[in-house]
C-alpha cells in the first residue's frame, strides 16, 4: 500500500467498468440497507428515475398560507365565543335558550368545519382553488357579534 497523497487524485489502477458497458445490468442499486432500484440507464446515457408512489409534500408558501389562515380561523373561534357570550343577554330577550344554544355552538364550530371541509374537498384540486376556498371562509365567517359589540360591549 502506498501512502502517496497524489494516488487519490488519479484513475490509475481503477479497473471498474463504466456505466455504458453493455455487460452491466440496466439498472443500479443504491448501497446500504433497504436500498431500492433508483433508475435505469438508457442507451444515450440518460438516467430514467423510478417513479415513487409517495405524494409530493406541500410547498413552503402553501404551508405559510395554511398556518396564517388556520390562525385566523382560531381567532375567529375565540371571537365567536366571546361575541356570542356578550350577545346572550340580548338573545335571551328575543329567543329561548333552546334556540340560542345550538346556533351558538354551530357558530363556534363553523371556522373549524370550514377549514376541514375546504381541506378535504380541495385535495385533488390545484392549490389556488384551496387557497380561494380558505380565503372565502376568512371573509364569510367574521365573528360579527365580536366585531360590532367587542369585548366590553355597550
Amino acid at each position: 500500500m502506498t501512502s502517496d497523497p497524489d494516488d487519490a487524485l488519479t484513475w490509475e489502477g481503477d479497473d471498474t467498468p463504466t456505466q455504458k458497458d453493455p455487460s452491466l445490468p440496466r439498472g443500479w442499486n443504491a448501497v446500504g440497507k433497504g436500498s431500492e432500484d433508483v433508475g435505469t440507464i438508457e442507451d444515450d446515457g440518460m438516467v430514467t428515475p423510478v417513479g415513487s408512489d409517495e405524494p409530493a409534500g406541500l410547498s413552503t408558501p402553501m404551508l405559510l398560507i395554511l398556518g396564517v389562515v388556520g390562525g385566523v380561523y382560531l381567532l375567529y373561534t375565540v371571537g365567536w365565543i366571546v361575541g356570542g357570550l356578550r350577545l346572550k343577554p340580548l338573545a335571551t330577550f328575543l329567543v329561548t335558550d333552546a334556540m340560542f344554544l345550538p346556533w351558538f355552538v354551530l357558530a363556534i364550530a363553523a371556522p373549524a368545519l370550514w377549514f376541514l371541509t375546504g381541506w378535504v374537498l380541495t385535495r385533488a384540486r390545484p392549490a389556488w382553488i384551496r387557497v380561494a376556498v380558505l380565503l372565502a371562509g376568512v371573509v364569510l365567517l367574521v365573528p360579527w357579534p365580536f366585531v360590532t359589540v367587542g369585548v366590553i360591549g355597550s
